[in-house]
């Protein structure tokens, strides 16, 4: 009997004891997965070139194309000094190019939970609130067009600068300015190019909400009312060349990127009008632009030579791009080689930080000798470049992805 007993015993301690085991394991095994899905473990994944993100959702989405793998090595620092402002909202229009793409929740969360673009303040000038406008649109464009928040938010940026006054003819033209024009300010600055990228926001909140004004308003500022010019009649001069007063770039010059952002606008215009007078005007700007000969680009690298906002500037080239591909066939190459330049600090033989290797911070001009006449040129890796670089980089990414391969 005592042996028996003895047995049972040393048979339930038996059980006790792979009981326990079995639980420790478990348990280890669940921690371990629970600290994967946090991104515990990204520094495994580590390539030498970029690290997963998950910004704190647990999706830890890995790239694995060279340009994606810089893209969010780039992203990666944004996503560190992000700010709710019109630098955070270039960031986000990059980010939504990257997502549509990779459907990586990580860049959703980022843009709708952890920092909701509804937050992005409107700023001070006019075009600080349609970079945030044009994030929240993009975001409702890739996301499936179902998100009536972002539409909402973006509606409610746009009335509110008509309301005061900013969309005008004050100056003998239509066109968004910075002010409205019985403000007291006398800030010299640009007023035009930028400011009408409000033009492609009204394009895109009537194609969200079907509301007339918008496209009228739109159509307005670039073709005029019949009694007074648009901006087409008065700052266009053919062939793809646009004329503006000059000044420095950030405070004076009317047309920055020399009138660059008329691609973006002309091909928001196409793509709700289909009148091809717009495609036109889009495609022969940017083939104009990025013609070495014009004097803007560099003849071998294709990076601007004497300006800033790098990641806007990449995109308005692409979405003239993007419109008529068999017209621009040697776009997407001289952007690549751009990207290439500024990733390799001009392959080593920059004068200026243009990608500092530690964190992937990229510089806001990509002159290789600095000297650049734009707004905070020299800066490195803070939001307002980081921004720009992300906008570069997932735009590109996108093409690469859904035109050229």
């Amino acid at each position: 009997m005592s042996k028996q007993r003895n047995a049972g015993n040393e048979g339930a301690s038996d059980r006790k004891g792979t009981g326990f085991l079995v639980l420790l394991i478990g348990g280890i095994l669940f921690v371990i997965a629970v600290l994967y899905a946090l991104g515990a473990f990204s520094f495994l994944a580590e390539n030498g070139e970029a690290k997963p993100t998950d910004n704190g959702t647990g999706n830890g989405y890995i790239p694995e194309e060279k340009w994606l793998k810089r893209a969010y090595a780039i992203d990666r620092l944004f996503h560190e000094v992000y700010t709710a402002g019109w630098e955070g909202a270039n960031g986000a229009i990059g980010d939504a190019f990257l997502f549509a793409i990779t459907k990586d929740s990580s860049l959703l969360h980022f843009h709708t939970v952890k920092h909701p673009m509804r937050d992005l303040f409107n700023g001070t000038w006019v075009d600080d609130r349609a970079w945030a406008a044009l994030a929240e649109m993009y975001w409702w464009d890739f996301t499936g067009r179902t998100r009536e928040e972002l539409v909402e938010s973006a509606e409610i940026r746009y009335v509110e600068a008509k309301m005061q006054g900013r969309l005008s003819n004050h100056e003998g033209y239509w066109s968004w300015y910075n002010w409205p024009p019985q403000s007291d300010v006398r800030d010299q600055i640009f007023t035009n190019s930028n400011m009408n990228q409000m033009v492609t926001v009204a394009c895109w909140l009537y194609e969200a909400t079907g509301k007339e004004q918008y496209l009228e308003d739109a159509l307005k500022v670039w073709n005029g009312d019949g009694t007074t010019p648009g901006i087409e009649q008065i700052l266009y001069k053919g062939d793809g060349r646009w004329e503006g007063a000059r000044g420095p770039a950030a405070f004076g010059k009317q047309l920055p990127w020399e009138g660059a952002s008329y691609c973006s606008i002309g091909a928001a215009l196409y793509r709700v009008t289909k009148d091809a007078k717009y495609k036109d005007i889009a495609v022969t700007t940017a083939r104009r632009i990025m013609d070495p000969a014009t004097g803007w680009v560099d003849s071998e690298h294709f990076y601007q030579l004497r300006m800033d906002g790098n990641g806007a500037f990449v995109h308005f080239i692409l979405d003239a791009y993007m419109l008529a591909p068999e017209e621009l066939p040697d776009i997407p190459t001289k952007v690549e080689r751009m990207l290439e330049h500024v990733w390799t600090n001009h392959f080593g033989k920059a004068r200026v930080i243009l990608h500092r290797s530690v964190d992937h911070g990229i510089r806001n001009g990509w002159n290789p000798n600095g000297g650049e006449d734009g707004y905070g040129v020299d800066e490195v890796g803070t939001v307002h470049p980081q921004s720009q670089a992300v906008r570069a980089f997932g735009v590109f990414c996108y093409v690469l992805d859904r035109f050229v391969k």
